[in-house]
């Protein structure tokens, strides 16, 4: 779900961090949802006044949700609760450090399977490239793993509501296809 608030100059804002003062209006995470809502002045009837929604309010609140991850990745990595690269994921992975496991859509399949080897029960978060490039300040990154607690939870339940939010389909992260699943 994705709280919205009316700013003073009655522009419809959203409220992903859930902090603002006002009375909030939640839509899920979706954006059909967020689209139908804009059109259908479901904001208008639900602040029961006339209130300006942004063009491209799908697009503002899918980027807002990227920096959100971003946010909680780079912080991670500043707190020593996160690492990049095939082998040092790899080593936290066989000793067990690993509360969820973070890969850009742009990552090998194959080379995914090689990097969880079997441990298909971690929760895997598929972020847009820029993510862990900008987070580890690497022109490419593709994987990463972050130590379970709160910043890992974070991580998820923001992946969660961009995937919704995203409207297109994410890579599988388990990198088996439905096809290959049903073999």
């Amino acid at each position: 779900m994705i709280r919205f608030v009316v700013s003073p100059d009655n522009r419809v804002v959203p409220d992903l961090a859930g902090k603002l003062p006002g009375r909030g209006m939640w839509l899920s995470a979706s954006r059909d949802v967020l689209d139908s809502a804009r059109t259908r002045q479901a904001f208008a009837r639900a602040a029961k006044a006339q209130v300006i929604v942004p063009d491209g309010l799908a697009n503002l609140v899918e980027a807002a949700l990227v920096q959100r991850m971003l946010d909680a990745v780079s912080l991670a990595r500043r707190a020593g609760q996160t690492v990049c690269g095939f082998q040092k994921c790899r080593e936290w992975l066989t000793s067990g450090r690993v509360g969820v496991v973070i890969r850009s859509e742009s990552a090998s399949s194959d080379e995914f399977s090689r990097l969880v080897s079997g441990r298909r029960s971690l929760p895997v978060v598929t972020v847009p490239d820029r993510v862990l490039e900008s987070a580890f300040s690497r022109d490419r990154a593709v994987y990463a793993v972050m130590a379970p607690g709160a910043l890992a939870q974070r991580l998820i339940a923001e992946h969660e509501r961009f995937s919704g939010v995203a409207g297109r389909p994410l890579p599988d992260p388990t990198g088996v296809s439905k096809e290959q699943a049903e073999l």
